[in-house]
C-alpha cells in the first residue's frame, strides 16, 4: 500500500458511549496493537448522556471520513439514554464495518458470500485458531454453545461453509453434555463460567472456548479470577487442542480485527484514484428528431440529490435536502477544503446574440457532460438560476436544452429553493423602511423619534449595536442612551432622506410594464406624502448582485449594510445599515446564500446560484458556488460557469468585477458562435422570436455569414483583450451547412482563436461536446497572462471610457447633464473607485439593438449613473434600458399549464 501512495496507512476508528472498565481495557488493547503494526487508530469517546441522534451524526461523519477505513463501535453501550444497539450498528457503513456487525455483513455471511463481507473478529479469530490445528474442518461434527449475533451465529454459519457438520446449542439445549460428547470442534461462547465440563469434551477434540467471566477467588488482590465457558483443567486433558482464558480468542479477536481493517484499506485503495471521484454517469437514450425539452428532461431518472452530493465529495453535514432532486450545500465545506488546489477555471460566453439567444446555457451543460462522463475528468457546471420573468414572458426556461440540460427541469426554471424570494422579501423590506422613515420624520418631533427609536425596555434604554454604529458613523462616541445632547440626538433620529435622490425599488420576480412607473403613498393615511416611484425586476435588486459577488456570511453581512439608497438633504450617503434593517436583510438571506445543487441530464453536478441580468447587472452566478466548485474537483477539475449573452456584456463584467472580488483567475474563454447569429451580423433580416426564420437563415450563404463573422472577430479580440485563450464553439443546427460550420472554424482561428470546434450537444449531449472538451483541456495547459482592462483608482469618467472604446468599439461616450451630476456626487462620497457594471442592450456592440456586425464611429450615450455600494461597482445606464421587462403579445404562460392527475408541468420549455 505504501508503494502505491507513498504516507498511506490504514486508518481505524472506535466510537465508545460512556465509560465503562471492560470497554476501556479492550479499547486500549486494540489502540495498542493497531500502533506496533502502523495502523492509525481513532478512538472516539461520547458521554453516557449522548442522544442516539447524536451517536447517529458521529457515525456519519466516521462513515464518510475517508481516512477510516475501519469502524467499530464498541458494545455494550454505556448510557443513560434509550439507544438501539441495532439501529446504531446498522448504522456504519458495510464498507468499513470491520466487526461484521451490520445486517448486510451478517446476511452475506449467512449466504455464504465470504469474500464480499466482513465476518466478526471473534469467530473470525476461532476460524483462524481451528485451522493452525491442521484438522481437516470439512465433513467433521461442530458444536457451537451461544447464538448471539457476534459470536455464536456467525461461528455456525463459518463452520457451516467451511463445510463442516454444525449443531448450534445453548442454555437451554436438552442433552447439552451429549451433544458436546459428539463434537470434533467444540466452540463455547455462553457466558457462563465453567459450564462445559472436563468429562463431556470428546477425546481428540479441538475445543475454542470464547468465554470470560468472574468468578471469587480469595488468593487474588482483587478477590476474582477469570475463567472461561469450559472447565479448563479438566478439558485439557481429553482435547488435543483447547484455548486459554485468558489469552487464548482475546488476542486472536484483536489480530483479525487489524486483518480486517488493513482489508479494508485495501480495498479502498483498489479504488482509490487521487484526485478521481467515484461517479456513475448517466446513459442517455439519444432520439432523432429530438423530443421536447421537457420530454427529454422527464427520460431521464435523476440520481437522489443525496447521493451525487456523496460522490463529488460532500459529507452529509454540508448538504441540507430539498426533496430528492436538489439541495443547498453549506459554506463550511469551503472551510474543510480550504488547502485543497482549485480546478481549471472555464467562463462560457458568446457573440453579439440574436433575441433567441445562442446557446450558451446549452453549451455549459454539454460542455460540463462531455468533461465528467465522456473524458472522465471532475467537473462542475455554475450556472445562474432562471428569473420567472423570462420563463413566463418571451425567452422561456433556462436549463439548457436537448440533451445538455439541467434536470428536472421543472425544479430548475421555476422556484427552485426559494432565493429570488428571498431577495424580494428582503428587496422590499428596505424599500418599506425607507418610506416609513420619511413619513415618520415628516410627522414626529426629535424627542418623539427619540423615544420610539430607543424605547424604554424594562424600565431602561439601550442602543441596539446597529445603533451603535449610526451613532459612530455620527462621530458620537457614546453608548448611553441618557448622555446624548439635543443635537446629537437630532443628528441620530434624522437620516433627512431627499426623495429626489432615492435609487432604491421595489421588486417582483415577473415581467410587468405597467410597474415602470407608479405614484405610492396615495392612501389618505399617509397623511398626502405621495411620491413617484417604479418596480424593477427582482434579478436586478443589488441584493441578487450581492449575493452573487459575497464570500461568505460576514462579507454578505457587511455588503448588505454598505448598500446606499438615497442621500441625505446633505448630499451624504444613506444607506441600509443607517435605516436599521442590515440584521434583518442577514436573516432573511441566511439560506439564500448556500448554493444550489443540482444535476445534468448525464449525472454531472451542477451549482444553481444567483441569477443577475447582465444587461441591467453584472450577469454571472455566484462567487461562492465557483470556489466551492474549484476545491470539489480538485487540481485536474474543471468549474466551467456562464457568464450572461455577448462577451462585451457578461464575459467583461466577468473579468471586471467578479474576477476583480473573487481573487480567481480563468484559465480559458468558451466563446459560442452560431451560423444564424453571424448571418444576422452580415446583414441578414432581423429575427424575431416566435416568428419563422426567413430563408436567408435556412438556405447556405457563406457571403452573407463571411460578413458577419466580423462580430465573431471582434468577440475574440475582446476576449483576448484580458489575457486568456479563446476557444470558440459553433454551435450547430440542422439547417447549417457543413461549408458554412467550416468557413466559422476557420475565420475564428484567423481572428486569434486558440481553437474552434464544431458543437453537437443539442443532439447528442456530451458526446457532441467532446472535441470542445478536448480543445478546452489543451488550452487550460497555455499560459494565461491575465490581465483587467483597467485600474479602479482612474477617474469615473475614463473607465466608462475604456469600456465604451476597447469593448464595444466607440469613438467616444458623452454623458447627460443627470450622469455628469453623478459622477461629481458619488466621487465626493467616496465610490469613485468602484469598477463599472454597464446596463446596455445584449443585442448590439453599441447601444442601439438595431445596429448588428461590428459598429464604429458611435458615440455611446450615458443617460444616468446608480450606485451598487454593498455589491461593489458602479452602473451607467446606456441608452434606454429597462430594469423592468414588459409581457410580449403571446408570452409563454400561454402554454404552459398542470396536469392536476400526475402533477406533471406542461408546456415549459
Amino acid at each position: 500500500m505504501k508503494e502505491r501512495v507513498p504516507g498511506f496507512r490504514p486508518g481505524l476508528a472506535i466510537l465508545q458511549v460512556g465509560d465503562r472498565d471492560d470497554s476501556n481495557i479492550y479499547i486500549s488493547m486494540k489502540l495498542k496493537a493497531a500502533a506496533e503494526i502502523g495502523i492509525n487508530a481513532n478512538h472516539i469517546k461520547l458521554p453516557n448522556t449522548a442522544t442516539e441522534a447524536e451517536v447517529l451524526r458521529c457515525i456519519t461523519v466516521l462513515n464518510e471520513d475517508p481516512a477510516v477505513h475501519g469502524f467499530i463501535v464498541q458494545l455494550p453501550l454505556d448510557t443513560d439514554k434509550p439507544i438501539s444497539t441495532e439501529k446504531v450498528t446498522n448504522a456504519v457503513t458495510p464498507e468499513k464495518d470491520v466487526d461484521g456487525l451490520t445486517s448486510i455483513n451478517a446476511g452475506k455471511l449467512s449466504r455464504g458470500d465470504l469474500g464480499d463481507c466482513f465476518i466478526p473478529c471473534t469467530p473470525k479469530g476461532c476460524m483462524e485458531l481451528i485451522r493452525q490445528t491442521g484438522i481437516q474442518i470439512a465433513g467433521k461434527k461442530a458444536v457451537v454453545i451461544g447464538r448471539s449475533k457476534i459470536v455464536g451465529a456467525p461461528m455456525h454459519d463459518l463452520l457451516l461453509w467451511s463445510h463442516a457438520t454444525v449443531t448450534t446449542c445453548h442454555t437451554k439445549t436438552a442433552a447439552l453434555a451429549e451433544e458436546v460428547s459428539k463434537a470434533d470442534i467444540l466452540v463455547v461462547a455462553a457466558g457462563k463460567p465453567e459450564m462445559v465440563k472436563g468429562e463431556w469434551i470428546k477425546p481428540g477434540a479441538v475445543v475454542i472456548d470464547c468465554g470470560i467471566n468472574y468468578i471469587p477467588d480469595s488468593t487474588k488482590p482483587s478477590g476474582k479470577t477469570v475463567v472461561g465457558d469450559v472447565a479448563y483443567n479438566a478439558a485439557k486433558e481429553r482435547a488435543s487442542y483447547i484455548t486459554p482464558v485468558p489469552g487464548g480468542v482475546g488476542p486472536m479477536t484483536v489480530a483479525m480485527l487489524m486483518q480486517s481493517t488493513v482489508e479494508s484499506a485495501q480495498r479502498f485503495l483498489e479504488q482509490f484514484q487521487p484526485g478521481k471521484w467515484s461517479i456513475q454517469y448517466n446513459q442517455l437514450h439519444l432520439r432523432t428528431p429530438v423530443p421536447s425539452d421537457i420530454e427529454v428532461s422527464r427520460s431521464c431518472i435523476p440520481k437522489h440529490i443525496g447521493h451525487l452530493a456523496r460522490e463529488v465529495g460532500l459529507l452529509s453535514e454540508e448538504v441540507e435536502l430539498y426533496g430528492q432532486t436538489k439541495a443547498k450545500v453549506l459554506l463550511s465545506t469551503l472551510k474543510r477544503l480550504k488547502d485543497q488546489p482549485d480546478g481549471k477555471y472555464v467562463v462560457v460566453t458568446g457573440i453579439t446574440p440574436t433575441p433567441l439567444g445562442e446557446g450558451k446555457s446549452t453549451t455549459t451543460i454539454g460542455l460540463a457532460q462531455a468533461l465528467g462522463a465522456h473524458l472522465n475528468l471532475n467537473v462542475f457546471a455554475c450556472v445562474r438560476q432562471p428569473s420567472q420573468g423570462p420563463t413566463f414572458g418571451i425567452k422561456g426556461g433556462a436549463a439548457g436544452g436537448g440533451y445538455s440540460q439541467v434536470i428536472p427541469m421543472e425544479e430548475f426554471n421555476l422556484h427552485l429553493t426559494g432565493d429570488i424570494h428571498a431577495i424580494t422579501a428582503a428587496n422590499n423590506l428596505v424599500a418599506a423602511a425607507i418610506d416609513a422613515r420619511m413619513f415618520h420624520e415628516q410627522t414626529q418631533s426629535d424627542q418623539a423619534l427619540y423615544t420610539r427609536l430607543v424605547p424604554l425596555i424594562n424600565g431602561v434604554r439601550k442602543f441596539s449595536d446597529i445603533q451603535i454604529r449610526r451613532l459612530q458613523k455620527l462621530g458620537i462616541e457614546k453608548t448611553d442612551p441618557g448622555t446624548l445632547t439635543d443635537e446629537e440626538r437630532k443628528k441620530f433620529v434624522r437620516l433627512d432622506i431627499d426623495p429626489a435622490t432615492i435609487t432604491w425599488q421595489r421588486v417582483m420576480d415577473t415581467n410587468d410594464r405597467f410597474l415602470r412607473k407608479i405614484t405610492i403613498g396615495q392612501s389618505p393615511t399617509e397623511k398626502g406624502f405621495t411620491r413617484t416611484a417604479q418596480f424593477d425586476i427582482t434579478v436586478a435588486s443589488e441584493i441578487m448582485a450581492v449575493l452573487a459577488l459575497t464570500d461568505g456570511l460576514a462579507d454578505m453581512r457587511r455588503r448588505l449594510g454598505k448598500m446606499v439608497v438615497a442621500s441625505s438633504k446633505k448630499g451624504e450617503p444613506v444607506t441600509t445599515d443607517d435605516l436599521g434593517v442590515t440584521g434583518a436583510l442577514a436573516v432573511l438571506m441566511k439560506d439564500a446564500v448556500k448554493p444550489n445543487l443540482m444535476q445534468t441530464l448525464e449525472g454531472t453536478p451542477v451549482f444553481v446560484h444567483a441569477g443577475p441580468f447582465a444587461n441591467i447587472a453584472h450577469g454571472n452566478s455566484s462567487v461562492l458556488a465557483d470556489k466551492i466548485a474549484l476545491k470539489l474537483v480538485g487540481q485536474e477539475g474543471f468549474v466551467v460557469t456562464e457568464a450572461g449573452f455577448g462577451a462585451d456584456i457578461g464575459m467583461e463584467k466577468f473579468f471586471n468585477i467578479k474576477c476583480r472580488y473573487s481573487g480567481l483567475r480563468p484559465h480559458v474563454v468558451v466563446l459560442v458562435a452560431t451560423v444564424r447569429a453571424l448571418k444576422m451580423h452580415g446583414g441578414g433580416p432581423t429575427v424575431t422570436a416566435g416568428v419563422p426564420l426567413p430563408k436567408e437563415y435556412i438556405e447556405e450563404n457563406l457571403q452573407l455569414l463571411a460578413l458577419g463573422c466580423s462580430n465573431l472577430g471582434k468577440q475574440i479580440q475582446n476576449a483576448r483583450t484580458f489575457g486568456t485563450p479563446v476557444v470558440v464553439a459553433v454551435n450547430a443546427f440542422k439547417s447549417d451547412t457543413e461549408a458554412e460550420l467550416q468557413l466559422v472554424i476557420q475565420l475564428a482561428k484567423e481572428a486569434g482563436a486558440y481553437d474552434a470546434v464544431k458543437c453537437t450537444h443539442w443532439a447528442e449531449g456530451g458526446k457532441g461536446a467532446v472535441a470542445l472538451a478536448r480543445a478546452v483541456q489543451r488550452a487550460s495547459q497555455e499560459p494565461s497572462n491575465f490581465k483587467f482592462l483597467y485600474n479602479v483608482e482612474l477617474p469615473v469618467v475614463e473607465k466608462i471610457r475604456i469600456i465604451a472604446q476597447q469593448i464595444y468599439g466607440a469613438e467616444d461616450i458623452e454623458l447627460s447633464p443627470e450622469a455628469e451630476q453623478k459622477v461629481v456626487v458619488y466621487t465626493k462620497q467616496g465610490f469613485g473607485n468602484l469598477p463599472i457594471c454597464m446596463a446596455k442592450t445584449h443585442l448590439s456592440l453599441s447601444h442601439d439593438p438595431e445596429k448588428k456586425g461590428v459598429p464604429t464611429g458611435f458615440i455611446l450615450p450615458i443617460r444616468d449613473i446608480r450606485a451598487s455600494v454593498g455589491a461593489g461597482f458602479l452602473y451607467p445606464l446606456v441608452g434606454t434600458m429597462s430594469t423592468m421587462p414588459g409581457l410580449p403579445t403571446r408570452p409563454c404562460f400561454y402554454d404552459i399549464d398542470l396536469d392536476p392527475v400526475s402533477e406533471q408541468v406542461n408546456g415549459l420549455f
